[in-house]
């Protein structure tokens, strides 16, 4: 299936995408991980479109679904969000099937259902929904058995669409970045996460945690490692992300990390974080 940076060409008709998404490549659970942390700028996005792309290139098939108003992980797999026929504004608030959404990527195995920022409003309008926490959760379930992982990508919030993801999900993987205030909020994170298991979804669990934007010659950055690991444990990643020029500048281009400088340290990393999160498996 050819695509394009700037808009990948949606497929002509259901065939096509089952065509090439039809089983995942091995007899396993589809892995539904939401991707959440609700403060801005910890590299969530960039881990959810880099670790998608990465586990792609391990020959898994991987459907990054945007759940972030801004539609960053859209764009940051090229494609325009405003020229999209169909958004996950269409698919939660007009019941359109989730597989009308889903568009190939430039990376073979890559699939992404895009956001707009028509899904702004959705905060408010999922309000007098029927069982408004769990669309996303029904619109998944029909594709769940063409992918091995579902990557949702979270809005910096812990509002309906969060919530969403987390009745959807299978696991939560945090990104946490190398900085001050590194662990600030996330003790109403994973309340959040206690929360939706209690009443809504008993096996959610807390996955892996990510540190992000890891700067080795700096002190803070190994202080706040050693802090987070000292916090949870072996739920933290061994393999970090560093911080990096290149992969601050790949999503202009509308690529993955992966394909934008395949050589370069954070495509290196992204790629050995997805060989521990798959091996890994489910927690």
């Amino acid at each position: 299936m050819t695509s394009k940076t700037k808009k990948i060409k949606k497929p002509k008709s259901d065939v096509d995408v089952k065509g090439d998404v039809a089983k995942p490549t091995q007899t396993m659970t589809t892995r539904v991980v939401a991707i959440a942390n609700q403060k801005g700028g910890v590299g969530k996005t960039t881990t959810t479109v880099n670790l998608g792309a990465a586990l792609a290139e391990r020959d898994l098939r991987v459907l990054v679904i945007d759940l972030d108003p801004q539609g960053n992980a859209s764009t940051g797999l090229g494609l325009d969000t405003r020229a999209v026929d169909t958004s996950m504004y269409d698919v939660l608030l007009h019941d359109q099937p989730l597989e009308d959404c889903i568009e190939p990527t430039s990376v073979k195995g890559l699939f992404v259902a895009p956001s707009n920022l028509d899904l702004a409003g959705a905060e408010v309008e999922l309000v007098p929904a029927f069982s408004r926490e769990q669309r996303l959760k029904r619109t998944i379930e029909p594709v769940l058995d063409q992918f091995d992982f579902v990557l949702i990508d979270c809005p910096p919030s812990l509002g309906l669409l969060t919530v969403n993801a987390f009745a959807a999900a299978s696991e939560v993987l945090v990104p946490i970045q190398c900085e001050y205030y590194a662990l600030e909020g996330l003790g109403q994170l994973i309340r959040n996460i206690d929360q939706v298991q209690r009443n809504l979804h008993p096996e959610l669990k807390l996955g892996n945690l990510v540190l992000t934007m890891y700067d080795g010659r700096t002190r803070l950055s190994e202080e706040v490692a050693a802090q987070v690991r000292e916090h949870f444990g072996d739920k933290v990643c061994r393999n970090v992300i560093p911080r990096s020029v290149r992969l601050s500048e790949a999503p202009s281009y509308g690529m993955p990390i992966t394909l934008f400088d395949t050589s370069s340290r954070a495509a290196v990393a992204y790629r050995e974080l997805a060989k521990e999160v798959h091996e890994r498996g489910a927690p």
